[in-house]
């Protein structure tokens, strides 16, 4: 079964946000990987990462993302969910994938506190060369790329929509 939406993205991006927005549109269960991740570990991201370091940490959201099982959902996922290979590769079986793209520019303004966020970022790697790093593999794991730029979350929402329409999420 193909009938679940899964948003992958930057942090910034908007995926919970428009995660809970979609479920409730399209009478869907929301579920928020990195929140399945803290209740299977019983600890905050940011706990994780400073405890296993970040090969550690995204073995554990590897596993968390590939172990998911569900139907009818909304999943937002972390934004280093796409450096998990099953991970990804199970994603895609059970779902449509959805990347909210924005650019850089954006992504710097609407973060804060990126380690704070539990942002996986390895030593000396600026936001920007997360984001060059990222994007190929959000395009390349992604079924629909959504240019979100300038958009408000209820044209997003609306956009997402409609081009899932066009895809079909029973295949």
């Amino acid at each position: 079964m193909k009938n679940n939406v899964i948003l992958i993205g930057m942090p910034g991006a908007g995926k919970s946000t428009m995660g809970v927005i979609l479920a409730k549109v399209m009478g869907y269960r929301f579920l928020d990987s990195d929140l399945i991740i803290q209740e299977q570990e019983k600890r905050l991201l940011r706990e994780i990462i400073e405890q296993e370091g970040q090969e550690g940490f995204l073995e554990i959201e590897n596993r968390v993302n590939a172990s998911i099982r569900t139907e009818r959902s909304v999943i937002a996922t972390g934004g280093s969910v796409i450096y998990g290979e099953e991970a990804m590769r199970n994603l895609q079986s059970i779902g449509t994938v959805v990347y909210i793209q924005l650019s850089y520019r954006t992504i710097n303004e609407r973060l804060g506190n990126i380690r704070q966020r539990g942002v996986v970022l390895k030593e000396g790697q600026s936001l920007y060369d997360l984001y060059e790093e990222r994007c190929p593999l959000y395009q390349k794991y992604a079924h629909l790329i959504i240019d979100a730029e300038g958009m408000d979350t209820e044209k997003l929402m609306e956009t997402i929509l409609e081009r899932l329409n066009h895809t079909d999420l029973q295949e």
